[in-house]
């Protein structure tokens, strides 16, 4: 690869506490399938050989991680611990800290959440292939398949138009300094970065993902995923 092309990195906020997992400690470390969660993810997006590094941002207090991910060190897996309070200010230290590592203004960062844990390395590289030609970037999402309703005090009130409605997935990818602008400016109420980018005026390429690749949130997902990775 030419030294003056745009790389591409992988960071995953993974300083959450989890709550509505119901799990006594963060469900980036529950066990799942022989292993911690985000050891799952980490070892898709570790697979994807265009990836010049994956950075992991932790809780400033975080006593799990390397027990949890024991084999995470070398050139190309990083981890830092300055994570904050909120996804979006995690998100932004670990661009900061992504760019004192020598990532450059226009490399490509691709945040993926630490509990997405059946990502596969292939899907990472569809990603790149839609984003790494566009001027704005993309993510990974799932048009809307089921009736969408709004409820109203616990009652479906009325249906709403599914036609252009994508759930939004990840990893998300973006030029590294355009999203470090994009999140400074938004604040921290932002739940993805795609949502950063479209407060900036800018329109992200939605690029077709998978069923298989959801978010852990609640118990019930976890015998999802265990399922899930048992029989891959």
């Amino acid at each position: 690869m030419d030294d003056a092309a745009p790389r591409c990195y992988a960071l995953v906020p993974c300083a959450g506490v989890g709550q509505r997992a119901g799990a006594e400690q963060p469900k980036q470390y529950a066990r799942l399938a022989g292993r911690a969660v985000v050891a799952h993810t980490l070892a898709a997006l570790d697979a994807v050989p265009r990836l010049s590094a994956c950075l992991v941002v932790l809780a400033p207090d975080d006593m799990d991680f390397e027990a949890a991910v024991p084999d995470w060190q070398g050139e190309r897996r990083w981890h830092a611990r300055c994570g904050g309070a909120t996804r979006a200010a995690s998100v932004a230290a670990g661009l900061a800290e992504l760019r004192r590592r020598g990532a450059r203004a226009a490399d490509w960062v691709l945040v993926h959440d630490a509990a997405r844990c059946l990502l596969r390395p292939a899907w990472v590289e569809r990603l790149i292939d839609a984003c790494r030609g566009d001027a704005v970037g993309g993510l990974l999402a799932l048009p809307l398949a089921d009736t969408l309703k709004q409820a109203e005090a616990g009652r479906a009130a009325r249906t709403l138009a599914r036609a252009d409605k994508w759930l939004a997935q990840t990893p998300q990818m973006f030029r590294c300094a355009e999203l470090q602008q994009a999140l400074a400016a938004a604040g921290a109420a932002v739940t993805d970065e795609a949502s950063a980018i479209e407060a900036a005026g800018r329109a992200p390429l939605l690029v077709a993902g998978e069923a298989e690749n959801f978010k852990l949130t609640w118990p019930a997902d976890f015998e999802l995923a265990r399922r899930l990775l048992e029989t891959r």
